[in-house]
């Protein structure tokens, strides 16, 4: 299949010249079911993105949609604010059933606003309330949003540079494995902490991905993750993990931070936690955090309760018996073969991941659009991640089909070779 790409001019003429996924996918898609878009001329897409993760389940879940058709068809309410709703209660007792007892997690929930950057937003201003110190730590390739206070523990130059101000009160340390294994774990963080002369303000809180998505699929080891939380305790900072996108179900459990057996002080989450790609974020922290006063962080959509509806649908479908993760690692484990075989017959390819988020680096940055660009002609929806777009990235489906993943996987191997 050679796809050729549309006029898009209303597109091209009023929409903002900082759209960005259409300029690698360009074509007008117009229906979505299951791993699959379809555009408007009938071309279908094979899906190994899903909405950067927000698509958990995929496009247009029959038993989600079902849900909210019924909610919307009986005047269900939409917008509530922060208002006791039946659709707000059904998701907490379903949340508390499937997720928290379960795992024994004592979190309090906050209902933050619609965005990945409204949780981590009121994730930073809720740690440095309760510590009362300003500074948090974050890690080098970290990705956490791209309002001020997120993109300040955000590592990645350009996104940076879009904010027109000074970023403060975020300081970077090295991510696992940064020096290649040479450098022992928190070596240089530990020696600033204790080191009255080293310029680092006593932080509040240390914020990390479990596994960077945009950072390139640098995945931190259970150890590590086990050290950092052993340091904060000791340091009396709060740990904070960002399980915005591996969040859900993406690494296998349905906290990303389950193998390494650690309880973060505070986790955020969003994407896939409405279930239907529907905007809905929360703000997870134990309950002695929980300081706020009445109104002191608030949105205006913080209440999307047809997002209720389809979350509380996910988690009673493919949560409440453990056969999603089951799913998920034995998803994994195709994805790791095949990428294994691939790069067997590519020297300058690497790969590395967990569940079902894998990435591909080439040492050639190129290389990764120049992958991700022929799959497109070839009807496989990838992007790229990392600093230098050297990675791309596999994020399908949970839900893909084991026939659906190895077709993608086959098409990934032919844009190899065909941009070698």
């Amino acid at each position: 299949m050679t796809i050729t790409p549309p006029a898009l001019s209303v597109f091209e003429t009023l929409e903002s010249e900082v759209r960005s996924y259409c300029r690698g996918w360009p074509a007008v898609f117009d229906r979505a079911q299951g791993a699959r878009l379809t555009d408007e001329d009938g071309h279908t897409y094979l899906d190994f993105f899903a909405g950067a993760g927000s698509l958990n389940y995929g496009h247009n879940n029959p038993v989600l949609k079902r849900a909210l058709i019924d909610y919307i068809e009986r005047d269900g309410i939409t917008h509530g604010l922060d208002m006791a709703t039946t659709a707000k209660r059904a998701f907490l007792e379903t949340f508390r059933h499937v997720i928290l007892r379960p795992r024994d997690l004592p979190y309090k929930v906050m209902f933050p606003g619609p965005t990945g950057t409204n949780a981590v937003e009121s994730a930073l201003k809720l740690a440095r309330k309760v510590k009362g110190r300003e500074s948090v730590v974050s890690f080098t390739n970290a990705f956490h949003g791209m309002s001020l206070g997120s993109l300040a523990v955000t590592g990645n130059a350009f996104k940076r540079a879009g904010a027109g101000i000074p970023l403060v009160h975020g300081t970077p340390m090295p991510f696992d494995n940064y020096f290649d294994g040479t450098v022992p774990d928190f070596l240089w963080f530990e020696r600033l902490l204790e080191d009255q002369g080293s310029g680092l303000n006593k932080p509040a809180a240390v914020i990390v991905e479990t596994v960077q998505g945009e950072g390139g699929i640098n995945v931190a080891r259970a150890e590590w993750l086990r050290a950092l939380q052993e340091l904060c305790h000791r340091q009396d900072m709060l740990l904070i993990v960002d399980d915005i996108q591996m969040g859900c179900g993406r690494t296998g459990g349905f906290f990303s931070f389950e193998e390494a057996g650690i309880v973060p002080d505070i986790v955020t989450l969003s994407k896939s936690i409405s279930g239907y790609g529907m905007p809905m974020s929360l703000c997870l922290f134990k309950p002695e955090l929980d300081i706020w006063e009445p109104g002191e962080h608030n949105g205006t959509f913080r209440g999307n309760n047809p997002a209720f509806v389809t979350a509380a649908a996910a988690l009673d479908a493919y949560w409440a018996d453990g056969q999603m993760e089951k799913q998920t690692q034995a998803r994994g484990e195709q994805v790791e073969q095949a990428l294994l075989a691939i790069c067997a017959e590519e020297p300058t390819a690497h790969f590395r991941g967990r569940g079902l988020v894998w990435g591909m680096e080439f040492e050639d940055p190129a290389r990764a659009s120049a992958v991700c660009a022929r799959a497109f002609q070839l009807g496989l929806l990838l992007e790229t991640s990392g600093p230098k777009s050297e990675v791309v990235k596999l994020l399908p489906p949970l839900t893909i089909t084991t026939e659906e993943l190895d077709e993608g996987l086959r098409t990934l191997a032919r844009c190899v070779r065909e941009t070698a």
